[in-house]
């Protein structure tokens, strides 16, 4: 599994130290998410969306942030990947939005800079 930088320079990965400090745990995890990513039904855009809502209705931005790199890199545009925080506006109420509208920009910035940066 593919672990997209999910802290800035000075803070520790949390992911990293879960695999770290409990390797078994952490592999059987990353099977899981590789199963549920083979399930048909959805294409891979769409689950990344309904991955950043609900990581905004569980007050998650660091995992808005970290879907919404793999959105982006799905094919999914600003406007949907903003549509995303922002339907749970009437489920979780303004506060969640606010927490996580920027961490879902900062996403979708860091994989534009990265597609950018791989360009020849």
């Amino acid at each position: 599994m593919h672990i997209l930088k999910l802290t800035n320079m000075n803070e520790k990965n949390p992911y990293e130290i879960f695999q770290k400090e409990c390797p078994e745990l952490a592999e059987r995890f990353n099977n899981l998410v590789e199963v549920q990513r083979s399930l048909k039904g959805l294409d891979p855009k769409t689950k990344q969306l309904i991955n950043i809502a609900i990581q905004t209705a569980t007050k998650n931005p660091r995992g808005v942030r970290l879907h919404a790199v793999m959105a982006h890199q799905a094919g999914a545009t600003r406007d949907e990947v903003t549509g995303a925080v922002v339907m749970n506006l009437h489920l979780t109420g303004l506060v969640t939005v606010l927490e996580c509208l920027p961490a879902a920009l900062e996403g979708l910035e860091e994989a534009q800079q990265t597609a950018h940066a791989k360009k020849p």
